[in-house]
């Protein structure tokens, strides 16, 4: 079991050991309004653009709202020119209210590494302290920053990074376990990180494969880490924050969730995206979403090609979630 202690992010308390992890089409608002309640002791938004934001892309602009629920939470920012990420770091002061600035460092995607921004930056460490003393410089709001281990299987420059970013005045550092060419493929070697928290100035979180209590936990005491990042392996199974936190902080991880509550927190989410985006975006999105909260129940495949093939409509959305109650499985 990993000792677990409050910790601070440039001055904001953060109460538990789990992360919200940010993830493009999922950490909508709705999405972390939805998981605060399960024990996240900190969240992060979808990827916002500096160029969306100085542009007024509509789109980005809805990835920066906030709630009062949702606290502390972060807003991550990615860019490659320092001058246009100023000017969102400006506009996001003026117009939102959120608590850290987290600078994505680590997005492995085509279309963002070849701007280079995101997970590019780890190729440039000297550019990259320039880039981050600036954005330290201008920001009112603590900043961190998420990375991985290296570009590639002979960069594995985390421990250099790290310092370059340290030295720049982030106040916190993620490391997702895998280099930038894995993408989401292989495993997390959170082994690597062995230590690292103990050496680092500050509080490290460590993302990747984060979907077992008993390993978080032994993951937090290898690397020294002061949380985990949930992000993939907790869409559709908020049971995953609220064991690790129980793991974490008491020894043992609650039992997992039945059905019947399964239905309902996925009754609950839905209406909640739909009442952010509106029926036909939060029905597109619940196709791919809602199958992830009834994964390892019997039936789960067959209901996930028809959520996936034929939901249309919130009617078609209570029909499903109302068969499952009266059937009392999938």
């Amino acid at each position: 079991m990993a000792n677990f202690h409050e910790f601070d992010i440039g001055g904001i308390r953060i109460g538990g050991p789990v992360v919200l992890g940010p993830m493009a089409g999922v950490t909508s608002l709705a999405y972390r309004d939805f998981m605060k309640p399960f024990g996240v002791a900190l969240s992060y938004s979808e990827m916002i653009s500096d160029y969306g934001l100085v542009y007024g892309n509509k789109e980005t602009l809805s990835y920066c709202m906030t709630s009062k629920t949702d606290r502390p939470v972060g807003l991550q920012l990615f860019g490659n020119d320092v001058e246009i990420t100023k000017k969102a770091i400006s506009i996001l002061e003026k117009d939102y209210d959120y608590d850290i600035l987290d600078i994505n460092l680590g997005c492995p995607v085509y279309k963002v590494t070849k701007t280079g921004a995101g997970s590019a930056w780890l190729r440039n460490p000297a550019g990259l302290y320039e880039y981050m003393r600036a954005v330290v410089g201008v920001s009112h709001k603590p900043v961190t920053a998420k990375i991985r281990l290296g570009w590639d299987e002979s960069s594995l420059n985390f421990e250099t990074v790290c310092e370059v970013l340290e030295r720049a005045g982030v106040k916190a550092i993620s490391i997702h376990s895998r280099t930038s060419k894995q993408g989401y493929s292989g495993s997390a070697r959170h082994e690597l990180l062995a230590g690292l928290g103990g050496r680092l100035s500050v509080p490290l979180v460590i993302s990747g494969d984060i979907n077992d209590p008993l390993k978080a936990g032994r993951w937090m005491e290898l690397t020294g880490a002061k949380a985990v990042m949930v992000a993939r392996g907790g869409v559709g199974n908020p049971w995953l924050v609220s064991a690790i936190n129980s793991q974490i902080t008491r020894g043992s991880a609650i039992k997992r969730f039945s059905l019947e509550r399964q239905v309902d927190f996925a009754s609950s989410f839905a209406e909640s995206l739909i009442a952010e985006k509106g029926e036909r975006v939060a029905i597109m999105r619940l196709r791919g979403l809602l199958p992830h909260f009834f994964a390892g129940y019997p039936g789960s495949k067959r209901l996930s090609i028809e959520v996936s093939q034929t939901m249309a409509s919130v009617e078609d959305l209570h029909k499903t979630m109302e068969g499952i109650r009266v059937r009392g499985h999938l």
